[in-house]
């Protein structure tokens, strides 16, 4: 069996845990898949609500389920994902970081955010295989973050699922001012750089993606701030995207509250 692919996942609104639509539904029959597998050890995240000055590693042997955010309906403060750390795997990805030249820490307090539990809790429900969580560096390029997920590749190899979870659009302010529900109808914008991103991904244009805020439609309404688009590049440098053969598999496209595309990806 080759090794695993990898998976950028669109982690939403907070809300997803509680209201997944069908993005939830899809990620939960490839994580299905994955599992039936039989070959998955553990799962290394990285996730853009946790930024450092450098890739730390987060090494916590029982990470808390962190509630990171506010306003919400209670139900929502009262989920948890118990899966264990693994500090022995924290320390094997900050050691392999550091090897590729990448400054990289351990954090044995860092508890677990929502861009880590909320998605996972659809595509591993069972919550039984380690989580390690990688920080995203707050200067970091789209090329630094995929040369941290190039780092990591080999693990790939190992039983471990490489994971950037993000968002393919973030904008919060547009979010927020338009109270949106669930199922009203996209955004054009949001439509037009999905599908200007989804045709990067099928024609292998990776030096497009690296650029993409400067070639994408509506790249900077799409991200006003470009941290949740950075996980992308974790998971592409993970696959090795495309230098290794590796294709890319739309999970869902879905998008939810109007502004929110929920695009997931897998590589491999």
């Amino acid at each position: 069996m080759t090794g695993l692919p990898t998976l950028f996942v669109s982690h939403g609104s907070p809300m997803m845990a509680l209201q997944p639509g069908a993005a939830g539904v899809a990620l939960q029959q490839w994580g299905a898949g994955l599992a039936a597998r039989g070959d998955l050890r553990a799962v290394v995240v990285m996730s853009p609500h946790w930024m450092d000055t450098v890739a730390a590693v987060g090494s916590h042997p029982m990470p808390p389920t962190w509630h990171d955010f506010g306003g919400f309906p209670p139900a929502l403060y009262r989920l948890q994902y118990p899966a264990p750390g693994d500090p022995g795997l924290a320390r094997t990805v900050a050691q392999r970081l550091r090897n590729a030249g990448i400054a990289a820490a351990e954090d044995p307090q860092r508890p677990r955010d929502h861009g880590v539990w909320s998605p996972l809790r659809f595509v591993l429900p069972q919550a039984r295989w380690p989580v390690v969580q990688v920080a995203l560096p707050a200067d970091a390029r789209p090329a630094d973050v995929y040369a941290i997920g190039a780092a990591l590749a080999p693990l790939r190899e190992e039983g471990v699922l490489l994971v950037g979870s993000g968002s393919l659009t973030h904008n919060l302010m547009e979010f927020f001012g338009g109270r949106p529900g669930l199922d009203d109808p996209a955004e054009p914008y949001v439509q037009a750089f999905s599908a200007w991103v989804w045709q990067a991904l099928q024609t292998n244009d990776l030096p497009a993606l690296l650029d993409y805020r400067a070639r994408a439609p509506h790249a900077v309404r799409a991200h006003p701030t470009d941290e949740h688009f950075m996980p992308l590049f974790f998971a592409l440098g993970a696959a090795r995207w495309p230098q290794a053969g590796s294709k890319a598999e739309a999970i869902t496209r879905e998008v939810q509250y109007r502004y929110l595309a929920m695009d997931s990806y897998a590589f491999g």
